[in-house]
């Protein structure tokens, strides 16, 4: 499953390398020829082109390399001849040039009509795909293009091969880039939907990703020649889907940008606004434009073409410097979406200047796959939000389930202390009287029941032990509150309980760092101590070691209690402290109880570690005193 985690960044390889501008010829089965060089010759604004070149016209050599597609003023068109070899070679010839500028395209060969098209909307960039005779000679064609824009020609060599190769190739090259701007669409509409479910605050932010992401998609869809060919009619309604996208996306780029940013650059923040006022203008002069004909396509060329083009990339380099600051002061997840933007920002300023340093006969591309990265960024920055915020919930689910264990743990405490404090005063009585006559008749000379009156004094002393720890845990309130020196209080301990160790056939090894002082009861804490230490005396087995040892860590006392005994599975584990659980036969679990509200009392918490077969280790933090001097907790009295 592992190479599974690598499909989407493979997917998005594949994207990014299908929206490049390769050659058609890549994509041809069977092979081609390059026409690389051709004649030009202009058409003036006067002139009435027929069905043939004038005789002795200025032509023009043109190829590959200075295309000559730049009309001078006073041009209306140009005549462009073409020789065309053998094509015999082929079942069905045609010629494609993929990267035609032109609106009225005749194809005549000997004066006779072999192809036309005319577009009434001005959308210049076009395909030129038509099949032609097989021959074992040279051919001519001549091609007029007519325009009432600045461009004719063509801006790539000229393909002959199979026709339906040369179709197939075509559309495999403008493919991807359609089916982008259509996905990018749809998922900005489902966007769009979504935002019904965000607070006011989130919703104009959503809004305006959407905005951007409808309108990249149109503009890439648009951009691409693939509908107007294959859905002439809709020709004026897929340019004027281009014309207000192309209006309406930059505003919300600044917005989004300003908003992301949170505004830290309010230079940038007004340039925006404005660029929204010009934006509103250039939609009113396309509306305009378009109830008027063509009258006033100058002035909206200079509007739609050169001013808007001077305003975006003043945006993306302005973009790319807020990015590289931010990135460079902002957390992980900013500086993804910084990444995001920049990688958007430096294709689309490229894609800009080299479309003005060429005359405007640069087909831009390098801003769709800007536009890819950033969305990548966005889903980068997505997809860990979820991972934090399942992670967030997984973490509360676990501490809800510890609060409810904890709670169920409090309220059994509450019914067990209850019924100790109601239950052993009256018990402890009796069983003192008992005990007295007992050691009465002990002193009397009867053999015979010494010792069963010796068994019953130990047992009565066993239950008043029993009830000592129930009274110790209904009230676990320290009688004498002092400052514990934690060394000195482990020293004591280690005489005390290292005989015991060893005679159990183990040894108990105590270290100690100097200086460390907790707020409590010294006698309280010995007993809980001494029990946790009796607990890991009883779970010895061969060479049983107990090592106690105590840290400072930070504004903690750090107790540690680790042994190699037996040790307890998680089952065990998880039921330390309910009552009378133990994993001793003759355990009632109240020592463990009584330790742990002994620490619980004395501001500590306590944390059981064990294996089975490995040992048990346990700790035992307490706050120090100059943390409790600044803490408001109080201790009990």
């Amino acid at each position: 499953m592992k190479p599974l985690r690598y499909f989407p960044a493979l997917a998005v390889i594949a994207l990014l390398i299908g929206l490049l501008p390769w050659p058609s010829t890549i994509w041809a089965s069977a092979p081609q020829t390059e026409l690389d060089r051709w004649q030009v010759m202009l058409i003036g604004a006067a002139e009435k082109p027929g069905t043939a070149p004038p005789a002795g016209g200025n032509w023009q050599e043109a190829h590959a390399g200075e295309t000559l597609v730049e009309l001078p003023p006073g041009a209306k068109g140009v005549w462009i001849r073409l020789q065309l070899p053998s094509t015999e070679s082929w079942l069905r010839p045609g010629i494609l040039a993929s990267k035609t500028y032109g609106l009225n395209i005749n194809i005549y060969r000997d004066g006779k009509l072999l192809y036309e098209t005319t577009r009434d909307y001005q959308v210049e960039m076009t395909r030129l795909l038509l099949p032609v005779d097989s021959s074992n000679e040279e051919n001519t064609l001549d091609v007029l293009i007519l325009t009432n824009g600045e461009r004719a020609g063509f801006l790539t060599p000229v393909q002959l091969g199979e026709f339906n190769d040369l179709e197939k190739s075509y559309m495999r090259s403008e493919l991807p880039s359609l089916l982008l701007g259509v996905s990018i669409i749809f998922l900005a509409l489902l966007m769009s939907v979504c935002s019904i479910f965000l607070s006011k605050h989130q919703r104009s932010f959503w809004i305006s990703l959407c905005i951007i992401a409808l309108t990249t998609g149109v503009l890439i869809a648009s951009y691409s020649p693939l509908p107007y060919l294959y859905y002439p009619s809709g020709g004026r309604f897929f340019s004027a889907l281009f014309e207000l996208a192309l209006f309406t996306m930059f505003p919300a780029l600044g917005y989004f940008v300003s908003e992301t940013f949170e505004r830290k650059s309010p230079r940038f923040h007004r340039f925006t606004r404005w660029q929204a006022y010009y934006s509103l203008f250039g939609i009113l002069l396309f509306l305009a434009y378009s109830l008027t004909g063509d009258k006033l396509y100058p002035i909206y060329s200079i509007v739609s073409v050169l001013a808007i083009g001077v305003l975006m990339l003043v945006q993306m380099v302005w973009i790319s410097v807020l990015s590289i600051s931010y990135w460079r002061r902002g957390d992980s997840q900013a500086r993804v979406l910084a990444f995001g933007l920049l990688a958007f920002a430096l294709p689309s300023a490229t894609d800009l200047i080299l479309y003005y340093a060429n005359n405007k006969s640069y087909v831009l591309f390098l801003w769709k796959l800007g536009f890819v990265a950033f969305v990548l960024s966005l889903v980068i920055i997505l997809a860990r939000r979820i991972s934090n915020d399942y992670k967030t919930l997984l973490s509360y689910s676990k501490q809800l389930e510890l609060f409810n264990l904890s709670l169920e743990r409090t309220e059994k405490l509450k019914i067990i202390s209850d019924l100790a404090a109601s239950v052993a005063h009256e018990v402890r009585n009796p069983l003192q009287v008992t005990r007295g006559f007992l050691q009465l008749l002990s002193k009397k000379d009867d053999q015979q029941n010494q010792g069963y009156i010796t068994i019953a004094v130990n047992e009565l002393d066993r239950a008043a032990e029993i009830i000592t720890d129930f009274l110790t845990f209904a009230k676990p309130e320290l009688e004498s509150v002092s400052r514990l020196d934690i060394r000195e209080l482990l020293e004591q301990l280690d005489l005390i309980m290292g005989p015991h160790a060893s005679m159990h056939g183990g040894r108990l090894v105590v270290v100690s760092e100097e200086g460390m002082e907790v707020m409590g009861s010294a006698s309280k804490l010995k007993q809980a101590l001494i029990n946790l230490i009796k607990n890991s005396v009883e779970a010895f087995g061969e060479e049983g070691l107990i090592e106690l040892s105590a840290r400072a860590e930070g504004s903690e006392a750090v107790l540690r209690i680790k042994d190699n005994g037996e040790g307890m599975d998680e089952e065990q584990l998880s039921k330390l402290g309910v009552p009378y659980f133990s994993t001793k036969s003759k355990g009632t679990g109240l020592g463990t109880m009584v330790t742990m509200r002994i620490i619980e009392v004395m501001n500590g918490s306590i944390i059981f570690q064990s294996q089975k077969g490995k040992g048990t280790e346990v700790t035992i933090r307490f706050p120090l005193v100059d943390q409790l001097a600044s803490s408001t907790v109080k201790l009990p009295h």
